[in-house]
């Protein structure tokens, strides 16, 4: 399959920014969202600006061409020996933690003169937590998502019309590249699943049996948008005739979190503007993965919508809660730099009854911060309620509209 390399705006203009900084750039997020084709066309934009490819040093960690590189003392002396003598050398490394101790030969290239460091990675075990350890804490961070719809459409060269493909099949970059063959796509994400099931999940919990990790992981993919505590998981998979305690289901979570299969999202109490650490939600990195593991012949439209929301405000840079009000609540409040957003996500709204549910909670937020609410319905281009602002969802993906 010819891959067509589809721009990725927001990374590329990251990267662009951070281009010979005295820092490590760091790009991290789940298996196949793109990270080696961001590095790709990020070497194309140096060469563009006058660089030369001499300069440009790659290292796919998980090519077995390179596997003997998996030694950091290997590494480091492979990387040594490419280093350009009369300028800047740009060094990307790819699922770096497939190296064991990268992080020493990482730190050593760091401090020579002259050379741009750009690692990626599938686990947050190693990119996260550890990190500022790891690298003396001289590294940025930026976490990759697969494409959003905007990058879809420039790539498939649609764009309403793609949006049900969208929902349905996903957003990894081979995916589109598929088109509408069910067969082949279902293919590839039931690899890219076993795939992070078992190297990045299974792998760092010592698991040789991955059973019960999917029975977890399926629980959520059911239950998105849901209230889910790790109570409820462990109970539900008693009562099915699982044994599993609340502390290794406690665990499985937050390896499959660190994977980037999921994303957890705490609540947030509006009035009391206090996080609450209780009946958080899980959301999935990608709807195809979801719709395949599911097989469901109806999916739970609403709930794909509100999937799909909840990755786009991560992609615009927000800090995202679900948002409490009293017994009411708020699929999201968006928290920037400029402010805070509220979101209410519905697939229609035209009947009376459905738009009173959806609007009653963003009329009894005490500010005036804007409140949004994302529907499928054909309006004009932006119907209003008192100040609620209805917009058609693709418009918004696509940046077609703002919200003030």
């Amino acid at each position: 399959m010819l891959e067509k390399l589809v721009e990725r705006p927001s990374y590329l203009g990251w990267l662009q920014n951070w281009r010979e900084k005295d820092v490590i750039k760091v790009v991290a997020g789940v298996r196949r969202c793109g990270k080696s084709t961001l590095f790709k066309l990020y070497a194309d934009r140096l060469i563009e600006s006058g660089v030369k490819p001499e300069q440009i040093v790659s290292v796919n960690l998980e090519d077995l061409e390179h596997e003997d590189l998996l030694n950091y003392r290997s590494l480091y002396s492979y990387l040594m020996s490419r280093l350009y003598p009369n300028g800047y050398t740009y060094i990307f490394i790819d699922e770096v933690q497939q190296c064991k101790d990268y992080e020493k030969a990482v730190d050593s290239l760091f401090i020579k003169d002259n050379v741009d460091v750009y690692i990626t990675g599938s686990n947050a075990y190693l990119l996260s937590g550890e990190l500022a350890t790891l690298l003396s804490g001289r590294y940025v961070k930026i976490e990759m998502l697969p494409l959003s719809f905007a990058e879809y459409v420039s790539g498939a060269g649609q764009q309403k019309s793609a949006f049900g493909g969208y929902l349905k099949h996903g957003a990894f970059p081979a995916v589109m590249q598929l088109g509408n063959n069910d067969a082949l796509t279902n293919s590839y994400l039931d690899g890219v699943y076993n795939s992070i099931l078992v190297k990045d999940v299974a792998k760092r919990l010592g698991l040789a049996d991955v059973s019960m990790l999917e029975d977890i992981a399926k629980f959520l993919f059911s239950n998105v948008g849901s209230p889910v505590s790790v109570k409820k998981i462990a109970d539900s998979l008693n009562s099915a005739g699982r044994t599993v305690s609340i502390n290794t289901v406690d665990k499985y979570l937050r390896a499959l979190c660190d994977s980037y299969l999921f994303y957890k999202v705490d609540r947030y109490d509006i009035r009391g503007r206090q996080h609450l650490k209780t009946q958080s939600k899980y959301y999935a990195v990608d709807s195809g993965l979801r719709s395949r593991l599911l097989s469901s012949s109806t999916p739970d439209i609403g709930h794909v919508l509100e999937n799909t929301v909840y990755l786009e405000l991560l992609r615009r840079g927000k800090r995202v809660n679900i948002g409490k009000l009293a017994e009411k609540e708020i699929d999201f409040v968006a928290h920037a730099a400029d402010g805070i957003t509220y979101y209410q996500v519905s697939a229609s709204v035209l009947d009376e009854n459905t738009r009173k549910r959806e609007l009653e909670p963003l009329q009894r937020v005490p500010d005036h911060h804007p409140k949004i609410l994302l529907t499928m319905d054909d309006i004009p281009r932006s119907a209003n309620y008192d100040g609620i602002r209805q917009l058609h969802i693709v418009d918004w993906l696509l940046g077609r509209i703002g919200e003030h």
